[in-house]
């Protein structure tokens, strides 16, 4: 089966009537758990934007407490884990400012816990790249709102 481009969905769903939407809304969020999260986050975000964030950081607060850092195996692997629900997480935002925090999150919640006490490459890569990731993003960013976040970002460099 041929997957249609986004052009000819967009010409299909303009001959849909507000009701064929809603139900083809509902239909879709019902396929997976990240389908319902940013059909939420989009419904409501437009008069809480914070609310994402707050959202994302208690379920990465969860999962960081939630796992085990007794040895260097365990404590990668849980470092990845976690590292790929933030990302599924940041997919549902455009807000540079908004990724910005959830991933210096991230490496915060990194360095309390412990995680790059082991010396493991593979969770120095990861915090790193992480920080990359923040370098990136504030550069996207206005100048004013740049200024805001270089302290940040010093704080989690090592």
């Amino acid at each position: 089966m041929k997957i249609p481009s986004l052009a000819e969905i967009k010409k299909e769903l303009s001959h849909l009537n507000d009701q064929e939407l809603k139900d083809l809304i509902i239909d879709l969020s019902k396929f997976s758990r990240e389908n319902k999260a940013y059909l939420f986050f989009k419904l409501f975000e437009r008069d809480n934007p914070q609310i994402f964030v707050e959202m994302v950081q208690d379920e990465l607060d969860f999962e960081f407490s939630k796992h085990n850092t007794s040895n260097f195996h365990t404590a990668k692997k849980s470092a990845q884990t976690i590292r790929r629900k933030l990302n599924k997480n940041l997919k549902l935002t455009k807000d540079v400012s908004a990724q910005i925090e959830l991933i210096a999150f991230f490496c915060k919640k990194m360095r309390a816990n412990g995680y790059l006490t082991f010396c493991h490459p593979v969770i120095e890569n990861l915090y790193r790249i992480q920080v990359g990731k923040i370098e990136t993003l504030v550069k996207k960013l206005h100048e004013d709102l740049q200024y805001d976040y270089v302290s940040v970002l010093e704080d989690l460099k090592f």
